[in-house]
């Protein structure tokens, strides 16, 4: 587990040099080695990350990569897996990890009927996102505008092109688009291709579906484009992101 001070700028992650030292003697003899949230900075700090990669908190994974060059940061999965050493995101991200433990000792069966015992909504898989497409940014200050967002992710598979989105907002294309990028930062473009990719992440993690429905359940529609999106959104192709996430049923 890690610990944070609270800095003129925000979390910084506190590493203590005797636990630093406490885990480098230890973590040799050890069969698997795990960190909660901002514990990370410890296991790189004792040199386990080093060549690997690694998530933290998004609050101090800049921190980690400016203060470990050789870790590989990736601040983006709920937890991630790299040989014996396991790194997760936040703290309700480490259930998650650690069900993942469960599964890979004792079966996917036995890790679900924990997760209903710990009364966990859901057992996800490593490479969710810290942050969902919706909540990647904050409430906007035009209530349209989130309901609109909600319907984009209620809705993938439809025509989510700006003129329809515009149509459906009762706006002219450039005002909608205006509006839309004042409140989200983002065009509607962008922000449907990301809810889309957020989809078929989530089938390429829980499913082992044919990558066609992958694209058809998402709203990306082919394979060609889920590979094209999948690429330019977390630079990695499906079958690749399938094998590092996919935990069998």
């Amino acid at each position: 587990p890690g610990a944070v001070d609270i800095g003129d700028s925000g979390p910084v992650a506190r590493v203590d040099q005797d636990v630093v030292a406490w885990v480098a003697a230890v973590a040799p003899s050890a069969r698997r080695v795990a960190s909660v949230c901002v514990g990370a900075h410890v296991l790189a700090a004792a040199g386990l990350l080093d060549g690997k990669t690694a998530t933290t908190h998004w609050s101090t994974a800049a921190q980690l990569a400016a203060d470990h060059p050789a870790v590989r940061v990736d601040p983006d999965p709920i937890f991630v897996r790299s040989g014996k050493v396991w790194t997760g995101a936040g703290i309700s991200a480490c259930m998650d990890l650690a069900l993942a433990l469960v599964a890979e000792d004792l079966g996917e069966e036995l890790a679900l009927a924990v997760a209903r015992q710990l009364v966990v909504y859901l057992k996800r898989q490593g490479g969710q996102s810290q942050f969902s497409v919706p909540l990647s940014s904050p409430p906007t200050t035009r209530r349209d505008i989130d309901e609109l967002r909600a319907y984009i992710t209620d809705h993938l598979g439809d025509d989510l092109s700006a003129a329809a989105l515009a149509a459906r907002m009762c706006l002219s294309e450039r005002h909608f688009a205006r509006v839309f990028r004042q409140e989200t930062g983002t065009t509607p473009g962008t922000y449907v291709e990301a809810a889309r990719v957020e989809a078929a992440r989530r089938l390429l993690e829980s499913t082992d579906q044919p990558l066609e429905e992958v694209a058809a359940g998402s709203g990306l529609g082919s394979v060609e484009t889920l590979h094209r999106a999948l690429r330019k959104q977390i630079g990695t192709t499906p079958a690749a992101y399938r094998r590092r996430f996919r935990i069998a049923g």
